[in-house]
């Protein structure tokens, strides 16, 4: 069977593929036909399989060929929405058709993308919002609610997900009460996981995936029964997905919410028992009190261990505790009272034993307990060190091939160990698969002489001064990122008075916004960090250069960095080169990606770190990278530019 369902394959990529009927000049290229070959291999021996697919390689279709012809019912988890979307509207029923093949498709997100109708019902009515803004926008919602046969806030395409109001009226799996829910029936959520269930391909995202794995694991929740395989698209991201989803978090909000809806039913279910609005906002103060504890600075993070011992933090968290334990009391008196009250008594005590856990001295070496404040709000956290022995413990519920691909999850030459270890795919094959671009001809490396030190003072300063000629060169269309908002902003300073290029700033709109007016410009200069580094895709003379600021090394006084950096050493490892360095060259290889999208695309990339050249390591980003020429001469930039001119 091996052989003739490879060669089935093989014949879709023939000078008479039947992808050229349906996609109008379709060219096969040898990396996607390799790529296709072998996820056939590793369907037909149940086995795994790591691919890194360089740009404009076609993995997509190059995974889709082989499990469609496979007519197994599988799982495709992607790391973004956009991704999820363009599967399931435009990939999976184009090569569908191509392939004459028939199968039933679903797509699933997390639940805050579809609209619940308790929460909108209960906002409507009550009428409790922090700003006009939220309920002028609430009748938008209240309106499309009324004709949406999806209720998938994406939907509702002039109200953008950042809008205050989705985190009101959207499903959150603290408040659901499930099938006892009046509105149950028509819950877009159950519809959609009933749609899900029932498909023979499912395109979910990995945040959807890694909590469905963690729910079977405690004895419920199942996306798709008897999958017959599962591939992850944009796998680079799975390991921090996993490392959220394998710990426990405890929020503030989750407090408040539930204090709010303790009060809330008392009004409804139970105004004979005073003490639970008495109580709901006792435990809203005790939450508030506990954030003051770690003072007055708006955002930090650290490890528990270092307040452990602080006087404040202990005190407020004694009276916080003191609080839940009254509210688990009290509540198992009320829940009778109605599924509302119920719910509330369900969540008090798992927040209250999240709490437990998550302030409670962990002799466990491999865990981490940390913490993070936000102005109003605060984060507990417990994240495992170590995902392999969870992740290959989840995959044992499957038994079916798996395949893992991105186009950045080898750091340098064939080198899939940084991955493959953290996942514990020890079993695994691999294959590293090049761009099919010309980077020679399409793209020039530029690494500017002189540069100081990145510990220097005046570093951001010299650089942004050193990139201004570079971007007079490119006319703007540009990309200049950033590992650090403290970088990004003093350059911002710089710049806005020595470029005649529109400077559009991170932060100042919402991301999609930033990036719809960068392409309507044609010109602009862009400043970002991390978050524009992957999952952009702009094509065309639009984004013309990539400048990126320094490598990027997470900073090591991150509490997880750290306790990280920590654990492999205790082992006796080298957590430089087995964690820092790979987690780095990953980075920079997918900031590089923002440049060349396609085969007609040009453009700079340019490295102001002067590491790369002075530090050993360096070679070792070098080779991670496609080969292009490189100089150190800004003239050789004018140049590269004048043909566009």
């Amino acid at each position: 069977m091996n052989d003739a369902f490879v060669r089935q394959v093989q014949q879709v990529f023939s000078a008479q593929s039947p992808l050229s009927k349906v996609i109008p000049g379709f060219q096969s290229r040898i990396e996607q036909q390799q790529m296709a070959e072998q996820i056939a291999l590793a369907i037909s021996n149940q086995e795994q399989i790591i691919i890194e697919a360089g740009t404009g390689t076609g993995k997509t279709f190059a995974y889709l060929i082989p499990l469609l012809l496979s007519h197994r019912k599988a799982i495709i988890s992607t790391g973004t929405k956009n991704l999820q979307e363009q599967l399931f509207l435009r990939d999976l029923p184009l090569v569908a058709k191509a392939l004459s093949t028939t199968c039933k498709i679903a797509l699933l997100k997390g639940r805050a993308n579809y609209l619940c109708w308790r929460r909108l019902n209960r906002c409507q009515q009550e009428g409790l919002f922090l700003s006009k803004e939220t309920a002028q926008e609430l009748t938008l919602v209240a309106a499309w609610s009324k004709t949406t046969k999806t209720g998938e806030t994406s939907d509702l395409s002039h109200l953008p997900e950042e809008a205050s109001v989705w985190s009101h009226v959207t499903s959150n799996s603290d408040a659901c009460l499930g099938a006892n829910c009046d509105h149950y029936d028509r819950c877009f959520l159950a519809k959609a996981r009933q749609k899900a269930q029932a498909a023979d391909i499912l395109v979910v995202n990995h945040h959807l995936l890694m909590a469905d794995l963690v729910l079977k694991d405690q004895g419920f929740g199942e996306l798709l029964p008897n999958v017959g395989a599962v591939i992850f698209d944009e796998a680079h991201q799975l390991p921090e997905t996993a490392a959220n989803f394998f710990g426990e978090t405890l929020s503030a909000k989750q407090i408040t919410e539930l204090a709010r809806d303790i009060k809330r039913e008392y009004m409804v279910s139970a105004r004979d028992m005073k003490s639970l609005s008495t109580l709901a906002d006792s435990l809203e103060k005790s939450a508030l009190d506990f954030r003051l504890a770690f003072g007055t600075e708006q955002t930090l993070r650290g490890t528990w261990e270092d307040i452990r011992s602080s006087e404040k933090i202990q005190k407020a968290l004694a009276q916080l505790s003191f609080t839940f334990n009254q509210a688990r009391s009290w509540l198992e008196i009320a829940r009778t009272r109605s599924a509302e009250l119920e719910n509330c008594h369900r969540r008090a005590n798992t927040l209250a034993d999240k709490l437990k856990t998550l302030t409670e001295k962990n002799e466990a070496q491999d865990v981490i307990q940390w913490f993070e404040t936000f102005k109003r709000h605060f984060t507990l956290n417990a994240t495992p060190l170590n995902i392999a022995q969870h992740f290959m413990k989840y995959m044992s519920h499957y038994n079916c091939p798996w395949v893992f691909t991105s186009a950045t999850i080898a750091t340098h030459q064939n080198d899939f160990q940084y991955f493959s270890k953290q996942m514990g795919l020890t079993a695994a094959k691999s294959l590293k698969l090049a761009s099919p671009f010309n980077f020679q001809k399409q793209a020039l490396l530029y690494l500017p002489k002189n540069m100081p030190d990145p510990t220097a003072r005046e570093y951001t300063r010299i650089i942004t001064e050193t990139m201004i000629p570079i971007l007079q060169y490119s006319r703007g269309r540009a990309f200049f990122l950033f590992t650090s908002f403290r970088a990004l902003y003093e350059a911002e300073q710089i710049l806005k008075s020595a470029i005649q290029y529109p400077l559009l700033v991170q932060g100042e709109q919402p991301k999609t916004k930033l990036l719809e007016q960068f392409r309507a410009l044609g010109n602009a200069v862009l400043l970002g960090t991390s978050s524009f580094w992957e999952g952009v895709d702009i094509r065309g003379e639009a984004l013309s250069c990539v400048i990126i600021d320094k490598l990027p090394f997470a900073s090591p006084g991150d509490p997880i960095m750290k306790a990280r950096l920590n654990h492999i050493r205790q082992r006796g490892g080298e957590p430089f080169y087995e964690y820092q360095l790979p987690q780095a060259v990953i980075s920079l290889k997918q900031g590089l990606g923002r440049l060349i999208r396609d085969q007609n695309d040009t453009g700079v990339l340019v490295i102001c770190d002067p590491r790369l050249q002075t530090r050993s390591y360096g070679k070792v980003f070098l080779s991670s990278l496609p080969k292009m020429r490189c100089t150190q001469y800004p003239e050789d930039i004018k140049k590269f530019f004048t043909p566009i001119s």
